[in-house]
């Protein structure tokens, strides 16, 4: 089936035919919804539950997206930014990118991912610049090796499979993780992304967020494959699906999936299912094109109350630990709050400062015009 015999021990395939590369019948569960732990499947061995401190960093790290994405939406109302993405609903996945990648790994995030980005350690002022209307997409992507958010569906895969080829190249031990909707599989980028990275065999995870909806699209609209993680065996690369608000689930199959492609291993295709509670934006309706009823269906599937019940249950959450994720949390809205309650200046001379290294004549031309239109508006209005 393919000619890199790695993909022969894949931990995925437990159990089935050697080589066999399509996932699972049903997505991997570790904790069910109601906090406790899922019955034995044969991803058993493959997939362990991680350990109760990996698990209680992962919850802390899902109280505090969750204050972000309640913080974000607050300040939208106030008018203090213009658009935000919620992910309220589906932070799990983003939390377990972050928790699975190094410092030296590389992280594609969508446009919807801002709790991944921060998770990253980017300043929270500067994860935000984009999103409450300034004209620079605020982050130096080499500072903390993420990329900024893309707002074309797909176009980041590409961009991953680069960094994740040029590792390969360099001889390093760096993979890129690159995040995707639903939405995305239907692109040309995510076919040319998916084949290039099975081709070369490079050390990429492309992590799908299925979240039911392209905007206002439903999933049967996207897609008649029988899940979206059937797709990666038509370029020869593993599939694998998980339950996207099972935060233990999503640490074992992201992590085995990127440490395999660290081990030269190759690129693999994880599909979350997760679900995105909150309208696309606060510019969209979503009560347009879904029911209250399909979304109350999925509010008992939240994957912070979920894994709360189980620590709680096994004993693992002490109060002094709820306590110091409760202040963590608070203590970043904050952050957030106080940051975009500051008015920002913005200088007219940066519209000429950033397009080139080295400003053309006509730059220099029409940053000298806009400065003599400005100076004698700012002299017009002395006089009066």
């Amino acid at each position: 089936m393919t000619n890199h015999p790695e993909f022969m021990d894949y931990a995925g395939n437990a159990g089935r035919p050697e080589g066999y590369l399509l996932p699972s019948a049903a997505p991997v569960q570790l904790i069910a919804p109601d906090g406790s732990a899922a019955p034995a499947a044969e991803y058993k061995e493959s997939y362990p539950i991680p350990d109760p401190a990996t698990l209680v960093d992962g919850y802390g790290r899902l109280v505090v997206g969750r204050r972000i994405n309640d913080q974000a939406n607050a300040l939208v109302r106030q008018g203090r930014m213009a658009v935000y993405p919620s992910s309220a609903g589906q932070e799990a996945c983003q939390v377990a990118a972050d928790m699975c990648l190094r410092p030296s790994d590389w992280l594609f995030p969508t446009y919807r991912d801002t709790v991944a980005i921060l998770g990253r350690g980017v300043d929270p002022m500067e994860a935000f610049e984009s999103l409450r209307g300034d004209w620079h997409s605020g982050f130096d992507p080499h500072q903390h090796n993420t990329a900024l958010p893309a707002t074309p569906l797909a176009t980041q895969l590409l961009h991953a499979v680069g960094v994740a080829h040029a590792a390969k190249l360099r001889g390093e031990d760096t993979v890129a993780l690159a995040l995707c909707g639903d939405g995305a599989t239907s692109e040309g980028d995510f076919h040319e992304a998916l084949n290039f990275a099975a081709v070369f065999h490079v050390p990429v995870v492309f992590l799908v967020q299925n979240n039911q909806y392209a905007i206002s699209v439903p999933l049967i609209h996207q897609s008649v494959a029988p899940s979206l993680a059937h797709k990666a065996v038509g370029y020869g690369m593993p599939g694998e699906r998980v339950d996207g608000n099972d935060l233990a689930a999503l640490l074992a199959v992201v992590g085995h999936a990127v440490e395999r492609a660290r081990n030269g291993g190759g690129p693999a295709l994880v599909e979350a299912h997760t679900y995105r509670m909150e309208s696309h934006t606060n510019a969209d309706d979503a009560t347009r094109y879904r029911s209250a009823g399909e979304v109350a269906q999925w509010v008992p599937r939240d994957p912070l109350l979920r894994m709360e019940k189980y620590l709680h249950d096994a004993g693992h959450l002490a109060p002094a630990d709820a306590a110091r994720i409760t202040a963590s949390a608070e203590a970043m809205a904050k952050v957030i709050r106080d940051g975009l309650n500051m008015e920002t200046v913005p200088d007219p001379a940066d519209l000429f400062a950033f397009v080139y290294s080295e400003p053309t004549p006509q730059l220099r031309e029409q940053a000298r015009q806009l400065a003599d239109e400005l100076a004698a508006a700012s002299l017009e209005g002395a006089h009066q």
